[in-house]
């Protein structure tokens, strides 16, 4: 794979076993164990992976994982949690980590999710390559290559999952998607249980391109199933 890989953990035992494992999947690991030389790091530079602990002396992981999602370019993120914490997984998920593990993990899970998030990425890389069209929809715009999003003109900065919830919802304009399949085709992977990060995405891509969030126009709501993109029309928001 020949990965680049940035592991901010500060258990240093769990960081260098995290190390060991990904070296044998040819990925090139560096450890920084706190979250101020952390957020330092991922300033300066753009990995393959970003391997991140909730939990960190100095910048916490959360406040690292907003300055990743607000950069132009992508930087998958497996993010670390303690077992008893689900409000740290359910932020991270709608904050825009790829996936999670809870802590304790065995190798061989670390192993399998780091290795779906690479196919994930290569996946994305190959289907932007070959469909960069420009996929309009009444006043919205969407282009593909550059990431950019317009409503009547109006330019519209999204996160990274915001754009790519939204570009998924607008190549399939008609059809009814339940939050299960949004998990699933956005997100990358079945987080059985919090398909109210879909909702939340929702709600604020509908504040961002919707004249009246409470009737949208694009992303409507399908009592008892989901939601599809009419891209005309009213609607009811959830």
């Amino acid at each position: 794979m020949n990965k680049q890989v940035l592991v901010i953990e500060d258990n240093e035992d769990i960081a260098r076993l995290i190390k060991l494992q990904l070296s044998d999947l040819n990925c090139n690991v560096k450890l920084v164990f706190d979250g101020t030389r952390g957020a330092e790091e991922i300033a300066a530079k753009t990995y393959d992976l970003l391997i991140l602990d909730v939990m960190l002396p100095g910048v916490d992981g959360m406040e690292i994982l907003r300055r990743v999602r607000a950069r132009p370019d992508y930087m998958p993120v497996l993010m670390l949690t303690a077992k008893s914490s689900e409000l740290d997984r359910v932020l991270g998920l709608e904050m825009g980590a790829d996936d999670y593990l809870t802590k304790p993990f065995s190798v061989l899970e670390l192993c399998a999710r780091v290795k779906a998030i690479f196919r994930r990425v290569t996946a994305m890389g190959s289907a932007q390559a070959s469909d960069s069209a420009l996929v309009r929809r009444g006043e919205l715009s969407l282009d593909p290559e550059r990431r950019e999003v317009q409503v009547a003109g109006r330019s519209v900065d999204l996160t990274a999952k915001e754009f790519d919830l939204l570009l998924y919802f607008a190549r399939s304009p008609g059809r009814v998607h339940t939050r299960e399949q949004l998990l699933s085709q956005v997100w990358g992977y079945s987080h059985s249980g919090y398909e109210h990060t879909v909702n939340s995405h929702i709600n604020r891509l509908r504040a961002k391109i919707e004249r009246n969030p409470n009737e949208p126009e694009y992303i409507q709501t399908v009592w008892g199933v989901g939601y599809k993109f009419a891209g005309s029309g009213k609607g009811e928001a959830a």
